[in-house]
């Protein structure tokens, strides 16, 4: 049996938006063994919105490197254990193509590095800035390279930065968050979400909390995506009256991420979630760090 451990991640940390991703301490775990015909079984957070049929998106991926390997397809049984609430912007897509390409990849011998299983999952996903740290962990911005593919760099991140998500108990495709933004934008918000993409940057390097306050606002998604997250401002209210540098919206939403130092977590994460509970909301808050290691393989 191949067990395979994928961390949630997290996007767009405010300014920036599309080109950042890092993940967390809050796992997805997969288990593949081979079988003599297809089984999958889902446990969890969301276990009744998951397929348990061939168009799953752990066994799409499984599928996918195989086709890639040009071998045949073999019948497994997959277990999927889910500690990443669905459709809450804490990259549980990501997970998912993440761990069944490297359950793949391990069942079929290893025969691709990591470099084109990350390939593969940019392929699937669209994008990197959720499959990169989900697979690798830490933070990573990822760019267009002037030929084709990315140029995907380490961002570093100070251990006294703490991350405090709050999920609301309601969902928020991403189409519909894409949905809501601006075709164009001005010379201005432009520029200012380039300065403060910098900022954002140099604050995470160096733990400086007044570089972060500031690096954190954004004019290209935040002001449309917040209308759509209902209680936004009341969270984001009592996380800063609590000492929180600031709140973003995690990947499309509707999770909130605060970004905090150490000794303010625990005010922060229980005014984010007496916030809600106001607004009449439900939700789990967890004090996270970064995880630094990415997806793991355990092989019994």
């Amino acid at each position: 049996m191949v067990k395979v451990t994928v961390p949630a991640t997290t996007a767009n940390l405010g300014s920036g938006f599309d080109c950042i991703g890092a993940a967390f301490t809050l796992y997805n775990q997969f288990e593949f063994a081979p079988a003599e015909r297809l089984s999958i079984t889902v446990a969890g957070s969301g276990q009744a919105e998951i397929s348990t049929n061939p168009d799953n998106l752990v066994y799409r991926a499984f599928a996918q490197l195989y086709t890639a390997l040009e071998r045949l397809l073999p019948p497994i049984d997959l277990r999927i254990s889910m500690g990443i609430p669905l459709a809450r912007g804490l990259g549980s897509s990501a997970t998912a193509i993440v761990g069944g390409l490297l359950g793949a990849n391990v069942l079929a011998g290893n025969p691709l590095s990591q470099a084109e299983v990350m390939q593969l999952a940019i392929e699937m996903e669209g994008h990197p800035d959720n499959v990169v740290p989900a697979l690798q962990g830490g933070c990573y911005l990822a760019a267009t390279a002037a030929s084709e593919g990315w140029q995907i760099a380490p961002v570093p991140w100070h251990p006294e930065i703490i991350p405090v998500v709050a999920i609301p108990d309601f969902q928020l495709a991403t189409e519909k968050a894409r949905a809501v933004l601006p075709e164009t934008l001005s010379r201005a918000d432009a520029i200012f979400n380039v300065a403060h993409f910098g900022l954002l940057l140099r604050a995470l390097a160096t733990g400086k909390g007044d570089w972060l306050r500031d690096a954190l606002n954004d004019r290209l998604h935040q002001p449309y995506r917040q209308t759509l997250i209902p209680g936004y401002e009341a969270v984001q209210a009592g996380a800063i009256a609590a000492g929180a540098y600031g709140v973003v919206i995690s990947g499309a939403g509707p999770t909130l991420l605060a970004l905090t130092a150490v000794d303010k977590a625990n005010a922060v994460a229980a005014a984010m979630k007496n916030a809600w509970t106001a607004e009449g909301m439900a939700t789990q808050v967890h004090i996270l760090s970064v995880d630094a290691i990415g997806a793991r393989v355990q092989i019994d």
